[in-house]
């Protein structure tokens, strides 16, 4: 949850820089999501970055 938290803050302040981390999906597919919801959640990131962020999300199969 620390990494996801630190890349959403990473969002708000240095948008361009940070989003190539979700665009070439370096991260976890669970922190990947959680960054995104973090980041769509704040008051920080205008809504077009929302509109675009939410369609970086990845789907997450669940196996056992």
């Amino acid at each position: 949850m620390m990494i996801a938290w630190y890349f959403a803050t990473a969002l708000a302040k240095r948008y361009e820089e940070v989003l190539p981390y979700l665009e070439e999906r370096r991260l976890s597919d669970w922190v990947h999501n959680k960054t995104i919801q973090k980041a769509v959640e704040s008051y920080r990131i205008t809504p077009e970055q929302k509109m675009y962020l939410r369609t970086l999300r990845v789907k997450v199969s669940k196996s056992k």
